[in-house]
């Protein structure tokens, strides 16, 4: 449990925040209506991933034609193919990807999740009134490239680890999101090998946490891969930016609406970036 000391937001005002994100968020996907999944086996250990306990892919369907005719997905998911996997390789930002990452911001910045977010930081002193500087700042959180561990050049951001995900040797880090976790599913490259039973709220009217485990191109791991599912871009991008810009630094127990949650930040050394992002199961410890 993180505590509070002299922090400008206790655990019980980010949880608070993040309830009142969730319940603004009229964007979410619910299984039955945008999406199935089909948990199968459990996964018995970080360490084993050389046995696969579900024969069949997480996710069952998913209604495409409903997900993407939202702006936030639709722009969303424009930007998923800009990125090299491979962290040994360097990022070059097109024109057109550039327009594809604005555009995104504009969309997310329309919705109640956003400008809730973007109140709430004014409010505690860590964020510009004006929403085009804000919007300046989302910008360089999520889409200024760094330079990650194991490449020469400027070849990864906060966007890429969180949401797309990165190759690095025998490993794939990164990718704690449920939609391009499909897409990747769709496309071959992830094969699904279970869930972690104890990570998964079980008793939840719907289940939204998982824990999973699988092989990206039959080249490289993910022993366990925390997912929110059904959460919209726009709310996992303010939670993650709210825990950044609040020093969040590491583990946090708090609540998001029915769900108790333990969000993980890692920034990347003094720069405000994302190192890593996601959200799991809080009674995994």
């Amino acid at each position: 449990m993180a505590h509070s000391g002299d922090r400008v937001c206790t655990d019980s005002e980010l949880s608070d925040i993040l309830s009142k994100l969730w319940e603004l968020d009229d964007n979410k996907c619910y299984p039955g209506v945008e999406y199935e999944i089909n948990l199968q086996g459990f996964v018995t250990s970080t360490r084993d991933t050389s046995r696969d306990f579900a024969h069949k892919n997480l996710f069952e369907w998913v209604d495409e034609e409903k997900l993407f005719d939202r702006e936030t997905y639709r722009t969303f998911h424009a930007l998923l193919d800009n990125y090299e996997m491979d962290v040994m390789e360097d990022e070059e930002v097109t024109w057109e990807e550039r327009k594809e990452n604005w555009d995104f911001l504009r969309a997310i910045m329309k919705t109640e999740v956003m400008k809730e977010a973007h109140a709430f930081l004014i409010s505690k002193g860590q964020a510009p009134s004006e929403e085009d500087d804000f919007t300046r700042m989302l910008h360089d959180i999520w889409f200024r490239l760094f330079r990650r561990k194991g490449g020469r050049g400027q070849n990864s951001c906060s966007f890429e680890h969180v949401f797309v995900g990165e190759g690095r040797g025998d490993e794939f880090i990164g990718l704690h999101n449920w939609i391009q976790f499909y897409l990747q599913e769709k496309a071959g490259n992830i094969d699904y090998h279970g869930f972690f039973r104890r990570e998964t709220v079980r008793d939840d009217e719907i289940i939204r946490l998982i824990a999973v485990q699988f092989d990206w191109c039959g080249t490289k791991s993910k022993p366990m891969c925390s997912c929110f599912i059904g959460s919209s871009p726009e709310f996992e991008i303010a939670a993650y930016t709210i825990c950044l810009l609040l020093d969040r630094d590491g583990r946090t127990d708090c609540q998001i609406g029915e769900y108790e949650v333990e969000l993980t930040v890692h920034s990347f050394g003094r720069q405000r970036k994302l190192g890593s992002a996601f959200m799991s199961a809080s009674q995994l410890r």
